[in-house]
């Protein structure tokens, strides 16, 4: 989890990349932007968000995923 915690903004842009090349080998259209659009779409979709919550101590960074039961919070 501690490498999660420092690279989870990694996720979104290998996401992205990930879904250009699948996207492209299963629906070649000549609109790079349409592709780009619904990538970025589904990647935006699927990427960890990242969350500021109030608590009695303090505020903390708290990461929460599709894939992930718990949400991870970061000091």
């Amino acid at each position: 989890m501690k490498l999660f915690k420092k690279t989870y903004w990694l996720i979104y842009p290998v996401l992205l990349v990930l879904f250009l090349f699948t996207f492209d080998q299963i629906y070649t259209t000549e609109n790079f932007f349409l592709k780009a659009g619904i990538c970025g779409v589904l990647a935006f979709i699927l990427s960890p968000r990242k969350k500021i919550i109030q608590t009695q101590t303090g505020k903390i960074k708290q990461i929460t995923w599709l894939f992930l039961k718990k949400p991870i919070l970061i000091d």
